[in-house]
């Protein structure tokens, strides 16, 4: 059964930066996918970025120059480094683990695989 544990959140000032970290259990980093989402109150879970089992990447416009995607394949866990953070980048954010395919590059997650989120406040 895969366990993914959040951490990392917290009030930052506009412009600041957070790392997020995933901890995975009954998944192991190097031979699967991750995503990291964000959903705002009254929004949808969006997509922000995913990472494949051999590391390949992609960023949502919204964050990319901003945002990067690593995974640590020793201590078995993906994380979300975040800087130059913005108001809206209010939300909580989540770790999935599912299936990158990198013909069209692109992330579909597995909806029986979520963290339980962890909060990230930009304050203005």
């Amino acid at each position: 059964q895969v366990q993914l544990v959040e951490s990392g959140g917290g009030l930052v000032q506009d412009g600041g930066s957070l790392r997020l970290s995933c901890a995975a259990s009954g998944s192991t980093v190097s031979i699967n996918s991750f995503g990291w989402y964000r959903q705002a109150p009254g929004q949808q879970r969006e997509l922000v970025a995913p990472i494949s089992h051999s590391g390949r990447t992609y960023y949502a416009d919204f964050v990319k120059g901003r945002f990067t995607v690593s995974g640590d394949t020793v201590k078995n866990t993906v994380y979300l480094q975040m800087n130059s953070l913005k108001p809206e980048d209010t939300a909580s954010y989540y770790c999935n683990q599912g299936t990158y395919f990198d013909f069209g590059n692109r992330y579909y997650p597995n909806n029986s695989n979520w963290g339980q989120g962890t909060q990230v406040t930009v304050s203005s």
